[in-house]
């Protein structure tokens, strides 16, 4: 922080027993380079903040020990992602927030990529990172989100051998919550993660949102954030909310003059997701993403009152989201 200041960054990390991953990931933070925003006369404070639900590895230890400049919010149970994201985007004082999973390591160009992203596109709300497997540098796992018309979100290049294909900046959906960076001004605007979400499709959903309301989101291929994929999550859990949470996507912010157009592709999509999870019973994962479609078809109505909120703030046009938003086949 450059003096009584408040911080240009403030990273927010969630941990659940993570303390085998933080390390990596928090000295990473040590080691940004941020000489030139220094050169360019900003301010370059950065504040970590670590939120940790409830873990019982020695987490909370090894943050107090090891790295005594990272700001320690102990939750007293587990609130999932979303929960312990809001509490550190709550507590945050930056004026660009961002979401880093405790599995990873940012590349020490990560922030000063990511603002001047912000700088060269005042209209944007958010960036998206470039995400590359820990193990796999050469591997994407994500160069940011798309939304298909068809209701499947996803994370652009997944799996794809990095040789350039993404290195240009663009628009895209949203940004992938496991290396996010937002404008303070947007989160004002259209409010923070929803806690309904728990976990996963919660970036999705504010990526939603933010497009609604008129905000771009950004694509920064110099921002790279390498991710031990699943190292913290996944398996059955992520497959049950996925199942779920992508049903709320679309009872919460898909348009009804888009889905009056695009339903009978949303409804065959789900359908073929719950015929291939029947055909793939014997799998454990198989059985928790049925589980959560049916969970989700069950209480859609927790999502009709955010859904009247969302609408009445919305501020484009349909040609507009079009634009933003991936075809059935694919292509944008």
């Amino acid at each position: 922080m450059t003096g009584s200041l408040a911080p240009l960054f403030s990273v927010v990390i969630p941990n659940w027993n993570g303390a085998e991953h933080l390390p990596v990931c928090l000295s990473s933070l040590r080691t940004q380079n941020l000489t030139g925003l220094r050169q360019a006369g900003k301010r370059d404070g950065l504040e970590v903040i670590v939120v940790d639900n409830a873990s019982v590895d020695g987490s909370q230890a090894l943050i107090a020990a090891d790295y005594p400049e990272v700001r320690l919010i102990e939750l007293p149970e587990n609130c999932g992602f979303t929960g312990a994201c809001n509490a550190g985007l709550q507590a945050a004082g930056g004026e660009y927030l961002l979401l880093l999973n405790n599995d990873t390591e940012a590349d020490p160009d990560w922030l000063g990529a990511v603002a001047a992203a912000f700088e060269r596109h005042p209209e944007t709300g958010s960036v998206a990172s470039k995400m590359l497997l820990f193990d796999r540098r050469d591997t994407i796992h994500t160069a940011g989100d798309y939304y298909r018309l068809d209701g499947v979100p996803g994370n652009r290049g997944v799996w794809q051998t990095d040789v350039g294909q993404y290195n240009r900046e663009e628009y895209v959906f949203s940004a992938c919550g496991g290396a996010a960076g937002y404008r303070r001004t947007m989160l004002e605007q259209v409010g923070l993660l929803d806690q309904a979400f728990f976990f996963s499709c919660e970036d999705l959903d504010l990526g939603w949102r933010a497009q609604l309301a008129g905000w771009r989101c950004v694509y920064a291929p110099d921002a790279v954030v390498y991710h031990k994929l699943q190292a913290t999550g996944g398996g059955t859990v992520a497959s049950y909310y996925t199942g779920r949470n992508t049903i709320y996507l679309i009872a919460k912010d898909y348009p009804g003059s888009l889905l009056r157009r695009y339903w009978p592709a949303v409804v065959r999509e789900q359908w073929r997701l719950s015929a291939q999870a029947l055909r793939s019973w014997r799998g454990a994962a198989a059985r928790a993403r049925l589980r959560g479609q049916l969970a989700g078809l069950a209480s859609l109505w927790r999502m009709l009152p955010a859904r009247r909120k969302v609408m009445s703030s919305r501020r484009v046009t349909d040609d507009y989201l079009l634009t933003v938003l991936t075809s059935v086949d694919g292509t944008p």
